[in-house]
């Protein structure tokens, strides 16, 4: 039996979340357009009869502006130490950057492998792929897989390629888990998600979801109680909106995700709160689960 970690790394935005969604075939992390939605290593755990395949999703390599950030980063650069493949996600509608290839070269003068997942083809023009993909050419890889997760293009083949890489091995967690990761947990993720939608600029990064209450009723209701917490007293009217309309709306989605998640329907109370500065405050940052293993 194949079994291995892989720590999904690369530049924020690339796709990655995405990409082990498809993979596992579960909603292992919350997915936006916009960078930073992915603050700490999620593991999805794909496993068969003749394999398990443990990913390890990761914060997009983002320069730190707080430390929040530093935290983000922190936990990158420790999965890629700690896995036995690393699978480097390169945004190939954007296009391959200096900064990309830096970056895999740092990860290359380590001693495990590096496969590269070329994603986002299905939006972007087809001659172009082969022009991106010579740019690999000095790089010690172990390959390079144009995919698109969206459309599942040549995600089988990705499959392939990461296997013909993993040793043989006992499996690491039990046949029926998928995710390291609590209902809790996911819960709160599924607010930020929805923010992170509903949300330009800054807001959406400069907040925390936390979970004050999850119990299920006799009625098989599962009651969810969570503060949003911004930065700024401005923040936290956008976030409200004219008679409370915004708040409703990212409630509303917010609900329906939870209900899909746990097949069960949910009443869902939301209070925003603000606190200057969190993300700066290590006391904070602790109490809101960013904080680091032991």
């Amino acid at each position: 039996m194949k079994c291995g970690t892989v720590a999904v790394v690369g530049r924020a935005n690339a796709g990655k979340s995405t990409l082990i969604n498809v993979l596992v075939g579960e909603k292992i992390a919350i997915v936006s357009p916009k960078p930073q939605t992915t603050r700490e290593r999620i593991l999805g755990i794909l496993t068969t009869e003749s394999y398990q395949v443990v990913f390890e999703d990761t914060p997009g390599i983002y320069k730190a502006a707080n430390r929040l950030n530093d935290f983000m980063q922190r936990q990158t650069e420790q999965a890629a130490r700690e896995v036995d493949l690393v699978l480097f996600v390169i945004d190939g509608h954007a296009g391959i950057k200096d900064e990309d290839l830096a970056t895999l070269e740092r990860f290359e003068k380590g001693n495990i492998p590096v496969l590269v997942a070329f994603t986002k083809t299905d939006i972007m023009p087809k001659e172009r792929v082969p022009e991106e993909l010579v740019k690999f050419a000095d790089h010690k890889l172990a390959g390079v897989v144009p995919v698109s997760a969206r459309r599942g293009r040549n995600v089988k083949k990705l499959l392939d390629a990461i296997l013909e890489l993993l040793s043989e091995g006992d499996y690491i967690f039990p046949e029926d888990v998928v995710s390291d990761k609590s209902e809790r947990f996911m819960l709160r993720e599924i607010v930020r998600e929805k923010l992170l939608l509903k949300f330009d600029k800054e807001i959406p990064h400069g907040v925390a979801v936390v979970l004050n209450e999850y119990s299920i009723r006799p009625s098989g209701t599962a009651e969810v109680n969570v503060d949003i917490v911004c930065e700024k007293q401005n923040h936290k009217a956008i976030i409200i909106g004219k008679q409370g309309a915004a708040l409703k709306e990212v409630s509303t989605f917010a609900r329906e995700g939870m209900e899909k998640f746990l097949g069960r329907k949910v009443f869902l109370t939301v209070y925003v709160k603000v606190k200057e500065n969190w993300r700066d405050n290590p006391y904070l940052l602790g109490e809101y689960g960013y904080k680091e293993e032991k």
